[in-house]
C-alpha cells in the first residue's frame, strides 16, 4: 500500500490567467525568425514559443519556424498545457509542444554570447503538470543565475507512453527535440547549445535521469539537476510496458492497427482509458505502483541503461546536483493513506509495511533501529512511516544512485544535498503535516528554487539566495561551491556529504541510507521486480 501510493502528487494546473499583462513588447532575431516577447518587471523577457508538433502516438518534430503556442497572436499569452486527467477542457490541447523562455537583461560586448541556460522539466507524476504550473516563472531565476531559463511541457500520460501501435517513450523524445530547438535559438538570446544544464523535480528529475540512460540524448547537455526523484522506481521493463499498453488498448473502441479510428478518437475517450489503466496498474504488474505507475521504459533502444545499481553505469563526464527534501513521503502518508489529524495507532506499522514490502523486507524493516516504534504504545505510526517512505522511495535510492555515479564506471562528480527548509507548495496547503514547524514535504523546494515564494520569511529568502548562487555556480563552473557559503563537498563511493540546505542542522544524518541497509539488506523496488 505504502508502496503503491508513495509519489501520487503533480504540480496545479495554473497559477496564473492565460495572458499575463506586460508593459514592453521585444522583439529578437532568430534562425527561424522573428521572436516575440515581454518584458517582466524583473527585466527578465519571456518569449513563449511552439518547439515542435506531432500527430497523435507519433514521434514529434521540430519546429523549422518560430510561432507562438497555439496559433496565438498575443506574444504575453502563455501556452496551453497538455491534456491530462481532472483539468478543463479549455486549459489543454494536443497542440502543447511548447516551451517558456526567460531571458536576462543582457550586457552588450563579448560577454553577452557567453549565456548559460538552464532548462527546466516540470514534475507531475508523467501524466500531469505544465511549464505554467505554480511558482515556475523563471523571470526571477533567470536574473539570479544571469542564465536563460527555458520551462518545457511534453505530452502526457496515455498521449505520451502508451501509444497504440507505436514508441513507447514518445515524452521521452519530445524533450529531447526541445532541447534540440533550444540549441538552434539559443545564440540570439545570448546563450549557446554548447552550455546547457538540465534540471527537474519529481517525475521532472526522472525524465532527466532517463535522459542520462539515453545515449542519444548525451549530446544535448552538459549537466544536470535532480530533485526528489523517485529512483526507487526504476524504468519500466518492457514486460511490463506490454502488460499496460495491451490493457489500454483494451479500453479503446478501436483496433490497434486502425490509424483512422485512434486518430478520430477524442480526448477525453483516451484520457478515461488513461484512468482505467492506471487505476488498474498494480494489479496487473506490482512492479509498476501508483506513484509513477505509467513511466519511460527501458526499451534497449533509445533507452538502454538501467541507472541504478543493479548493472555498471555508463561512463561519463556529466557533473550532478542530487536533493531531496526533508519529508518527501509527508503528503502520501498524512493525506493520502492515513487522511486527517487523529494519530494512527501504533500497531499499524508492521501490517502497512508488511503490505507495502512483502514480509521478508518488512521483517528486516521492523527489526530494525531505523524506524523505532512500540506496537503497544501510544505513538502515531504516521511518524515512522513517513520516515520510511521518504528513505525508501526518495531519499536513500538517491544517495545509492550518487554512489554508484561517482563510483561504477562514470567519472562525473555529483553533489547530494538536502532542503531542510522549504515553501509550502499549493498542493500541501491543505494537508496540517505540512504546515507544521520544521516540515518540508515534497514540491516544497520548488518555489525556493525559482525564487516564487509569496512573502518568504527570512529563513526562506536567505536559502533561495544560497540555492539560487549555488545554481548560478554549478552553471557556470560546474560546482556548486561559492566563497562565504558552507563547503559542499562531492559525495564518494563511502560518503555521499548531503549538505542540509537551509535550516540549523551541519550535518544531515545517514540513518538508514547506509549502503548496507536500503539496496543490500532491504531491496529497492526495482531489485526486488527485478525491472
Amino acid at each position: 500500500m505504502l508502496r503503491s501510493l508513495l509519489g501520487v502528487l503533480s504540480l496545479s494546473a495554473f497559477a496564473h490567467s492565460r495572458s499575463v499583462p506586460r508593459s514592453t513588447t521585444i522583439t529578437s532575431s532568430t534562425p527561424l525568425g522573428t521572436a516575440q516577447g515581454i518584458l517582466d518587471t524583473s527585466g527578465a523577457t519571456r518569449y513563449a514559443v511552439r518547439y515542435a508538433t506531432a500527430e497523435r502516438w507519433q514521434e514529434s518534430v521540430v519546429a523549422t519556424n518560430w510561432q507562438l503556442p497555439n496559433d496565438f497572436t498575443d506574444p504575453g499569452a502563455l501556452p496551453l498545457q497538455c491534456p491530462q486527467l481532472d483539468a478543463d477542457d479549455s486549459t489543454f490541447s494536443e497542440d502543447c509542444l511548447s516551451i517558456l523562455l526567460y531571458v536576462p537583461p543582457r550586457t552588450p560586448g563579448p560577454a553577452a554570447g557567453n549565456l548559460n541556460t538552464l532548462v527546466w522539466i516540470h514534475g507531475g507524476s508523467f501524466d500531469s503538470g505544465s511549464a505554467t504550473g505554480t511558482g515556475l516563472d523563471g523571470s526571477n531565476l533567470a536574473v539570479a543565475t544571469n542564465a536563460i531559463v527555458a520551462v518545457l511541457q511534453y505530452r502526457l500520460g496515455a498521449l505520451a507512453l502508451l501509444a497504440p501501435n507505436g514508441p513507447p517513450n514518445l515524452s521521452v523524445l519530445d524533450t529531447m527535440n526541445a532541447i534540440k530547438f533550444l540549441g538552434q535559438v539559443l545564440p540570439s538570446f545570448g546563450g549557446t547549445a554548447s552550455a546547457i544544464t538540465l534540471a527537474g523535480q519529481s517525475s521532472g528529475a526522472g525524465m532527466i535521469r532517463t535522459l542520462l540512460a539515453t545515449p542519444s540524448a548525451q549530446s544535448l547537455f552538459k549537466s544536470a539537476i535532480l530533485q526528489s526523484d523517485p529512483m526507487d522506481y526504476g524504468f519500466l521493463s518492457t514486460a511490463t510496458q506490454t502488460i499496460l499498453q495491451d490493457n489500454f488498448n483494451s479500453q479503446l473502441p478501436c483496433a490497434a492497427t486502425n490509424t483512422s479510428c485512434l486518430s478520430s478518437l477524442s480526448v477525453n475517450t483516451i484520457l478515461s482509458a488513461y484512468s482505467n489503466t492506471n487505476s488498474a496498474a498494480t494489479s496487473l504488474a506490482p512492479s509498476t505502483g501508483l506513484g509513477e505507475p505509467i513511466r519511460p521504459v527501458l526499451d534497449g533502444t533509445l533507452v538502454t541503461s538501467r541507472l541504478d545499481s543493479t548493472a555498471p553505469f555508463p561512463a561519463t563526464s556529466k557533473p550532478l546536483l542530487l536533493t531531496t527534501v526533508l519529508n518527501d513521503a509527508g503528503p502520501t502518508i498524512y493525506n493520502v493513506l492515513f487522511p486527517g489529524t487523529s494519530p494512527v495507532p501504533a500497531d499499524f506499522f508492521a501490517p502497512t509495511v508488511e503490505e507495502t514490502l512483502g514480509d521478508e523486507r518488512a521483517q528486516t524493516v521492523v527489526d530494525s533501529s531505523y524506524y523505532p516504534i512500540d506496537p503497544n504504545g501510544d505513538e502515531d505510526a504516521r511518524v515512522p512511516l513517513q520516515l520510511l517512505g521518504t528513505d525508501y522511495i526518495w531519499r536513500c535510492a538517491v544517495w545509492t544512485f550518487a554512489r554508484e555515479w561517482v563510483g561504477n564506471g562514470a567519472t562525473g562528480l555529483a553533489w547530494v544535498g538536502v532542503f531542510e527548509v522549504g515553501a509550502t507548495y499549493p498542493d500541501n496547503e491543505d494537508i496540517p503535516y505540512c504546515l507544521e514547524e520544521g516540515v518540508v514535504c515534497h514540491e516544497d523546494d520548488i518555489e525556493i528554487v525559482f525564487g516564487t515564494v509569496p512573502s518568504p520569511t527570512a529563513a526562506q529568502a536567505a536559502l533561495t539566495l544560497e540555492i539560487q548562487t549555488r545554481y548560478r555556480a554549478f552553471l557556470e563552473n560546474a560546482d556548486p561551491n561559492v566563497p562565504g557559503l558552507a563547503t559542499w563537498s562531492p559525495a564518494t563511493t563511502d560518503d555521499v556529504n548531503a549538505l542540509p540546505l537551509g535550516g540549523n542542522a551541519t550535518a544531515v544524518d545517514v540513518g538508514a541510507c547506509t549502503p548496507s541497509f536500503w539496496g543490500d539488506a532491504v531491496q529497492y523496488d526495482y531489485q526486488f521486480y527485478d525491472i
